[in-house]
């Protein structure tokens, strides 16, 4: 890219050759009506599909994106583990590559943030789901757990995404998790720095494309990670050497461009 950009999104993608030619030009879309230059990381997260292909064809055609490749999938978090050394911009978050959030509320979301001291972690609050009843019950039954073992984290969607940050936040949260922990795991780390949580309600529709990667036991894996997590040694000695991150330039300043 010829210009810094404003934002870097890391997108990890697995098996999503089915979402990805709706949600990749639709985001783009989104941030380029807004005059905000964005970097898109999409990370094919070890997919057996067309996904790297696509992936290839899209950058091909837009210069926001930066591509990676995961060769195997060993987990959620660390498809986005893999994107943040690629991220150049002050501002990194991720995002989902389903689509199931409008990226026009992600740039609202970015709006907001930067209009901030930039000593948050700004993400969506699925407030309208179409996920279906079961689904809604088993969120529930999760964020409440979450909320016992961390009752001030000041979220109430733990695991909503998209969400982001400045980068000083991110490398002083020094991420670890490589599968679905890597969500509550920045909200966690936030609390003890100091980060306060900027929360937006959006919609979340129904995925269009795709399957979810959501299992019944990924629910055990969340209860299992969860506990480790709250009651091992990791995170007391994390919370021994975490340095508060200092912002550089609390406002960004950012303005509209034609």
């Amino acid at each position: 890219m010829s210009t810094a950009p404003h934002i870097s999104l890391i997108m990890p993608c697995y098996n999503e050759e089915e979402s990805i030619p709706y949600s990749v030009p639709r985001l783009i879309r989104a941030f380029q009506r807004e005059g905000y230059r964005l970097q898109l990381i999409t990370v094919d997260n070890g997919s057996r599909d067309r996904t790297w292909d696509l992936i290839h064809q899209y950058a091909a055609e837009h210069p926001e994106i930066t591509p990676v490749q995961v060769k195997t999938n060993i987990g959620f978090g660390n498809g986005i583990l893999q994107g943040i050394p690629a991220a150049v911009a002050p501002w990194v978050g991720t995002v989902a590559a389903d689509g199931q959030v409008d990226p026009e509320d992600l740039v609202r979301l970015f709006e907001a943030a930067t209009a901030t001291d930039g000593m948050i972690i700004a993400k969506v609050r699925r407030r309208f789901r179409m996920d279906g009843f079961l689904r809604k019950i088993i969120s529930i039954g999760y964020n409440g757990f979450v909320w016992s073992l961390w009752p001030n984290l000041g979220s109430l969607d733990v695991n909503g995404q998209p969400r982001l940050m400045r980068r000083e936040v991110l490398h002083s949260m020094q991420l670890r998790s490589t599968n679905w922990l890597l969500d509550p795991e920045m909200l966690v780390k936030a609390h003890y720095l100091g980060v306060r949580v900027l929360e937006l309600n959006v919609f979340a529709r129904m995925r269009g494309n795709g399957l979810s990667h959501v299992r019944a036991s990924t629910c055990w894996e969340f209860f299992k990670h969860l506990l480790r997590m709250r009651f091992s040694n990791e995170l007391a000695e994390w919370r021994k050497t975490a340095v508060p991150p200092v912002i550089a330039t609390p406002r960004t300043g950012i303005a509209h461009q034609s």
